[in-house]
């Protein structure tokens, strides 16, 4: 999903994008925009951003 759409999906997630430097326009995905070792802290603090947990999410999706 591109960042942009996560933006407009879920507007809470802008300001983390922010904090990170990720465009929030941008039309790439997060692999493509975040280094490899930052993704997993960043998909982190998105998850806490919208109030998402490993309880509400299933693994991968």
């Amino acid at each position: 999903m591109p960042v942009s759409e996560v933006v407009s999906a879920w507007t809470e997630t802008k300001s983390v994008f922010i904090r990170y430097g990720v465009p929030i326009d941008a039309g790439s995905t997060l692999s493509e925009v975040v280094p490899e070792d930052v993704l997993p802290v960043l998909l982190r603090d998105l998850n806490q951003a919208i109030g998402s947990s490993a309880v509400t999410c299933i693994e991968g999706g």
